[in-house]
Formats: C-alpha cells, sequence, structure tokens
C-alpha cells in the first residue's frame, strides 16, 4: 500500500534522529556525543541536602519490613496471589500472568530476605520453605498468552534469587548444582524470549510469534541485563550475542541526557511526556547500571552520579505516580510501579560510585524511603491484586540495606 508525504512526520523522524544517542561508531563522533551530554548533565539541579542517616532508624525500618514479609508468607512458601480483583488491575490473562507475578515476586522477597534477614527470628525457616517453593515451580514458568511475556521478569528477578541462594548455603554440592541447573535454564528461557530486534518486553501486540515481534523496552532489557551479570559473577555463561543485542536496544532509546524512551516504539517521539527526563527518572538508574555493568564507557561515574541528583531533586514527579490505581495516569505519564523499582536501582548505582561519593546519596535515599514505610511494616506503589505490598517492600529493604554504614 502506497503511503503519503507527511510534512509533520517527516519533521518528528528528523528530530528524533538529531536527539537519539545511535550506538558507538554509527553515524557520529563520540568525542561531540560526549560534549553534549557534559551540557546536558551540567543543567542537572542538585538535591538539597539530606539529613544524615540514623543507623538505628534503617535498622528499625528494616527489622519491620522483614516482619511484614515473613507474617504475609504464603503456607506453599511463596509471596502474593491473585485475590484482590478491584476492577483496576492491569491485564493478566489467567493463569499463567499470575505464575510470572508469584514467581517474580517471591524471587524478589527471597533476595530482599537474604540480604537483609540474617538473625531476624523467623527468617531461615522462611526462606528455606521460600526455596523449596521456587525449586518446584520455577521450571515450569513460560510464557502467559502470546501477547503477555510476564514471565520475563520471572525469569530475570528469579536469576537474582538464585544467585544470593547459590551463597547462603554454599557447602552443599548437591543445592549448588540445583541452582546451577536452575540459572542455565533461565538463562535459556530469556534467550528464548529475546525480541526479534533485541532485548526484551513484556507485551506482543505485534505478531504474536514464537520469538516475540514486540517492542523492546528499555528497562526490562537493562532488568535483564543487570541479572546476567550477577549471574556471570557465579561463573555461568552468558551468551555474548544476547548482551550485545540488548545494549543495542537500550542505545537505540538513549538520549543525550541518558534518559531513555520507555521502549522502541516511542524511540520516534523522543518529547513524549514519557520519554522526557521526568518521566525516565524510575529507569535512566537501571538503564544506566546495565550498560555501565556490561562495558558502556559512555556510563561514567558523572552520569551515575547526576542521574542520582536528578533522582533527588526532582523525587516529586515519581512520587505523584505512588499509589494511583490506572498506570501512567500522573505527570510525564509516570506508572506507580516505577517507584520502588528506581529507588532499588538507585542503590545498585550509588554502589558504582568511588566510596567517598556515596554517602551523600545513601542519606537522600535513606530520607525518601523512612518516611513512606506503611503502619504495617510494608511499603508499596500500585495496587497490583495482592502483589504489591510484596514485592514494594522486596525492594525496599534491598534499597535500605544500602543504606547500612560501612556499605
Amino acid at each position: 500500500m502506497a503511503t503519503s508525504y507527511c510534512p509533520l512526520r517527516f519533521a518528528a523522524l528528523t528530530l528524533a534522529a538529531t536527539l537519539l544517542v545511535p550506538p558507538a561508531g554509527k553515524g557520529q563522533d563520540p568525542a561531540s556525543l560526549g560534549r553534549r551530554a557534559e551540557r546536558f548533565l551540567a543543567s542537572i539541579p542538585h538535591p538539597r541536602p539530606a539529613p544524615p542517616r540514623d543507623r538505628a532508624a534503617v535498622d528499625r525500618a528494616i527489622a519491620r519490613g522483614i516482619q511484614f514479609l515473613l507474617d504475609r508468607q504464603n503456607k506453599d512458601g511463596s509471596w502474593g496471589s491473585h485475590y484482590n480483583t478491584k476492577g483496576l488491575n492491569i491485564y493478566a490473562p489467567v493463569p499463567g500472568a499470575h505464575h510470572a507475578f508469584r514467581g517474580a515476586v517471591t524471587a524478589l522477597c527471597i533476595s530482599a530476605l537474604i540480604e537483609t534477614g540474617q538473625g531476624h527470628p523467623g527468617v531461615e525457616e522462611a526462606l528455606d520453605r521460600a526455596e523449596t517453593w521456587l525449586f518446584r515451580n520455577l521450571p515450569q514458568l513460560r510464557r502467559a498468552t502470546p501477547d503477555a511475556i510476564y514471565n520475563t521478569w520471572g525469569h530475570a528477578y528469579a536469576i537474582q534469587a538464585l544467585v544470593r541462594m547459590a551463597r547462603r548455603k554454599p557447602d552443599d554440592p548437591d543445592r549448588q548444582e540445583k541452582i546451577r541447573r536452575l540459572l542455565r535454564q533461565q538463562i535459556e528461557l530469556l534467550g528464548r524470549y529475546e525480541c526479534v530486534d533485541g532485548g526484551w518486553c513484556y507485551y506482543d501486540f505485534n505478531a504474536h510469534t514464537k520469538k516475540p515481534s514486540g517492542s523492546s523496552i528499555s528497562f526490562v532489557s537493562a532488568t535483564v541485563l543487570v541479572a546476567f551479570h550477577e549471574a556471570s559473577q557465579l561463573g555461568l555463561d552468558i551468551p555474548q550475542r544476547l548482551v550485545n543485542r540488548a545494549m543495542d536496544s537500550i542505545r537505540r532509546q538513549r538520549k543525550p541526557d541518558f534518559s531513555y524512551c520507555y521502549g522502541e516504539y516511542l524511540k520516534y517521539q523522543p518529547m513524549y511526556s514519557i520519554n522526557r527526563p521526568g518521566g525516565s527518572l524510575g529507569r535512566s538508574q537501571a538503564c544506566n547500571l546495565a550498560m555501565r555493568l556490561w562495558g558502556d564507557r559512555d556510563v561514567t561515574d558523572a552520569v551515575i552520579a547526576r542521574w542520582l541528583d536528578r533522582l533527588f531533586a526532582r523525587n516529586l514527579w515519581l512520587d505523584m505516580g505512588r499509589k494511583r490505581p490506572i498506570p501512567h495516569e500522573s505527570w510525564f505519564a509516570v506508572a506507580g510501579y516505577f517507584f520502588y523499582y528506581g529507588h532499588y536501582y538507585a542503590g545498585l548505582c550509588i554502589e558504582q560510585l568511588p566510596p567517598e561519593q556515596r554517602p551523600v546519596y545513601r542519606d537522600h535515599l535513606a530520607a525518601v524511603l523512612l518516611r513512606l514505610q506503611e503502619k504495617d511494616g510494608s511499603w508499596w506503589d500500585f495496587p497490583l491484586y495482592d502483589y504489591h505490598q510484596q514485592y514494594g517492600t522486596a525492594f525496599a529493604l534491598m534499597s535500605l540495606a544500602r543504606c547500612r554504614d560501612g556499605q
């Protein structure tokens, strides 16, 4: 079918081509890109000073969060459920979508308890039950329907949980082999569900093909790459082709100021609200971290630090989306579920900085999280069936773990 020339569309595509950062060595001088990035980064405001962390307050908040997870663990050892169907929940074809949600949430809770729960009464027993559930159910996790690929989240966070599980009981060779076998399977499945253009997504609304034809999503690809990097530290083989293709997809979505488009389907609308810096607050941390871990030299200490500055100076843009029941209804099309996700990856970004730069950002991170803990000890940002308090609490616990003195 013939298409007609549209001046406005041509102008938009031209603007996109000038604003988006192409892969290194493809079309622009890297030195020129570096100078443009420096100008953008120099314009980012510094946040107001945060009060110094109170170690006792951080420890109390962590203890309350741990107890919340212990109290809300399901009898079978997992966390979360498909209940609380309020008529406002996101699309989740049953039962496969909920297998993915429960798998991802349980994996996050396992990681959080391993990182923060040492010495807390009941944690070891809860972990044993949760790990048994994961061993039994994770091998069956698959795509729910041709269009819903939420299992990507389950595979990625399961990899991170399995890495921590391996370090929890390192002297059990049979258990170690079982964990490594599961890790290899999860890596293989992520290769199976990689998008045709590289990277990963959680919807395929295009052709519903065996290898997803959906648009790769910047922060989903970043989530997988961070998990892959952790697995590589255990000696697992990560296919370099998967890494390279995912990094290329993220580069195609990266703008000169290191904000990231939501997905490749929006990269030709770089100034669309969700693609602007305020909309990118919850995903720039994950994308910057993933690219840096896998060797992208453009993500310097300055980039990491200035985006942490932006997160804390402009935190209200992210906070205004918190607890809103409809995704992307807030300013800059921010969805509530970006809040604790974004702060978790901010905590990991802080660890990338030189030790002398970390304390100020840990002060900011603690100040944000301590004031938001609920009366029952949980944290949550988006009403998602009966998963939100559990995943929000897990993210917050792992973030606060990086606010403790000496870390």
